[in-house]
């Protein structure tokens, strides 16, 4: 199956967005697709062979789940690549613009939703990262 790509720009520097992307107490703010649905709980061990762990949850209690990754690749403020339980790989690409940082996420697709409904969901969550990183 092939890969989907998703995009989007944020006006900050690299360093912030690297800081926003990578720690915890900023990652239960924005990794969520829809404003009924929240992270209640992120852990971030950020090395090569490191494990996140990052958990979504209906905010009316009805439905969770818990996405867990390692991580192979760690480039700061460049590059993340890490592979989740189910073998799939996500390739996070950070490019330094003259103005902010455009942010690219590559990943292989599951094979119980359609193409369509994952990058809708995935994007919807980068775009939740955008509104957070720069409302701060």
């Amino acid at each position: 199956m092939n890969k989907i790509t998703i995009s989007t720009k944020i006006d900050l520097p690299a360093e912030l967005v690297w800081d926003y992307w990578t720690q915890p107490r900023h990652i239960t703010k924005w990794a969520f697709a829809s404003d009924d649905w929240e992270c209640p709980k992120a852990e971030n061990d950020l090395q090569v062979g490191g494990i996140f762990k990052t958990t979504m949850a209906a905010k009316d209690g009805s439905a969770s789940f818990e996405i867990v990754g390692t991580y192979s690749v760690i480039e700061p403020q460049s590059l993340i690549v890490y592979k989740m339980t189910d073998g799939r790989e996500v390739i996070t690409e950070f490019e330094s613009l003259s103005n902010g940082v455009k942010l690219t996420q590559i990943f292989d697709p599951e094979s119980e939703n359609s193409l369509e409904l994952q990058r809708a969901g995935w994007q919807s969550i980068l775009d939740n990262f955008k509104k957070y990183a720069e409302g701060n």
